[in-house]
């Protein structure tokens, strides 16, 4: 996170002239392990173990910063991404038609902006169409609440639950009848003293780190799976919470 990153002067509209392409790839982890579903037992902040069965999120609203210090907006049509872990091609985010220039660094929105939860169904398609099952991928709720932003599931010794399993499902956005809390979060990130040159012969690949580890434990709270084996909509307020810790779950790695 740099305060450098703050907008100095936005390009709302698609490139026109030269350009290219730049892919940003979002890589899970448990602090410096890489995250399997299912596989070995990692422990968060409140001690407890833990095995993760399901990890799903939205990025959207992505901006590129460019070493000017001015941003280049992806066309909202093109700029809905739901990452999964047991879906590796979800997490390669390709951007075509991004101007030629040197970026330096990138925002994009943790979740689905209001405007897009409340557009008509018909006009939601792709990531963002709610079918689906809630049992499942379904990473939408069919009443105020709107899209879940982020998913996790699991495992743990801890949780309360009679089968062991915890679920955290995050959303709500503000709310459209009723108001809610407001659970979207933007992540600005620096690419530090990388650089990702997009020219003809050049289209970089940007390696973001996503620790799944400062979900448990961050600037907003410490989840303690026993405490809270599940959490939704029902509680706004932690739910608050947690969204302040996975907005600090980013972080660029490396440029290739």
């Amino acid at each position: 996170m740099l305060a450098a990153c703050t907008d100095v002067d936005t390009d709302p509209n698609p490139a026109t002239g030269d350009a290219g392409a730049i892919t940003l790839e979002f890589d899970n982890i448990v602090g410096d392990k890489n995250l399997v579903l299912g596989g070995g037992s990692s422990t968060n902040g409140a001690g407890e173990d833990f095995v993760l069965t399901k990890f799903n999120y939205y990025i959207s609203n992505i901006k590129l910063l460019r070493q000017d210090g001015t941003y280049y907006t992806v066309p909202q049509d093109s700029s809905y991404f739901l990452i999964m872990e047991d879906k590796k091609e979800s997490q390669l985010v390709k951007l075509n038609n991004v101007p030629y220039a040197t970026y330096t660094g990138l925002e994009f929105m943790v979740g689905v902006d209001s405007a897009r939860n409340t557009m008509p169904i018909e006009k939601r398609t792709g990531v963002l169409d709610p079918g689906g099952s809630m049992m499942e991928d379904g990473m939408y709720w069919a009443w105020n609440s709107g899209y879940i932003f982020m998913k996790m599931e699991g495992t743990s010794s801890k949780a309360t639950s009679a089968n062991g399993k915890f679920y955290y499902h995050i959303g709500l956005f503000g709310g459209y009848d009723i108001k809610t809390v407001n659970n979207t979060r933007v992540v600005k990130l620096g690419f530090n003293n990388l650089q990702a040159n997009v020219t003809k012969d050049d289209a970089p690949e940007v390696h973001i780190f996503a620790d799944v580890l400062k979900f448990f434990k961050g600037p907003g709270t410490n989840v303690s799976i026993k405490e809270y084996t599940s959490i939704m909509s029902q509680q706004p307020e932690k739910s608050k919470e947690v969204a302040d810790n996975y907005a600090q779950m980013f972080n660029v790695d490396h440029i290739h």
